[in-house]
């Protein structure tokens, strides 16, 4: 098979990179639904409707949907270890089903999320991290978020061992296979049209200019559901009772 012929377009090829990442972020959410059918009592949390309105407006969520937010971050935080904190064991838990064994994708978006980088996610840290996948999150905030996603040793940078760290563990996670030839192809192509410099590594203008080049590259880094979790998850019981 021709090289050129082998590869997909750049706008599909990224986009099939992305969506295995956001099918993990959707999968922390959606494998909780079943939680509220149970009657184990979650954690207090001591957060007020001061503490609610506070998170409200430092994210695209509205008071009623941080409330809802806080209830799936109960059941996730204690699924391990019950201490109103998310732990990678339980992030591991609900999308692994095991608490152990290394993941790559998981481990990138835990220290995303993780935002104060003290190995655990607060409520604060989950629901403003949850917010750049809003549908009404600005682009430069997908851009940013997916930028870090790949710099996995934070130099600024994104290089190539990294683009192909990530894509590896990305196949291994979908189960998909390609030659190491056709994954060569990809990570070149994709050096080409983002590396305007040639120096072997893409920075943060350059993936800002490469991103909205091609708008597609973003349009896995948004969560419709979010634009109003309340209806998602109509099991909520709310007890602010405060109208957004």
């Amino acid at each position: 098979m021709d090289r050129s012929s082998s590869s997909l377009e750049i706008s599909e090829r990224i986009c099939a990179v992305f969506i295995p990442l956001i099918g993990i972020i959707q999968a922390v959410v959606l494998s909780f639904t079943a939680c509220f059918d149970r009657h184990l009592p979650p954690k207090k949390l001591q957060y007020t409707i001061d503490d609610l309105r506070r998170i409200a407006s430092n994210s695209l969520f509205t008071v009623n949907e941080v409330e809802a937010l806080l209830e799936l971050f109960k059941k996730l935080s204690s699924s391990v270890i019950d201490d109103g904190l998310i732990h990678k064991e339980d992030l591991k838990l609900a999308l692994l089903k095991t608490p152990a064994g290394d993941n790559l994708i998981l481990d990138r978006l835990f220290a995303l999320f993780d935002e104060k980088k003290n190995g655990v996610i607060e409520f604060e840290e989950f629901a403003h991290a949850l917010s750049v996948f809003h549908p009404r999150a600005p682009m430069e905030a997908k851009i940013d978020f997916a930028f870090r996603l790949y710099d996995l040793r934070q130099t600024g940078f994104i290089e190539r061992e990294e683009v192909r760290q990530m894509l590896n563990a990305i196949l291994l996670e979908s189960g998909l296979q390609i030659s190491e030839e056709s994954l060569e192809v990809i990570i070149d192509k994709t050096f080409a049209d983002a590396d305007a410099d040639k120096d072997g590594k893409i920075n943060k203008v350059e993936w800002k200019a490469f991103a909205t080049q091609h708008p597609n590259l973003l349009k896995n880094m948004t969560l419709p559901y979010l634009r109003d979790i309340t209806t998602m998850f109509p099991s909520f019981i709310f007890n602010t009772e405060v109208e957004d």
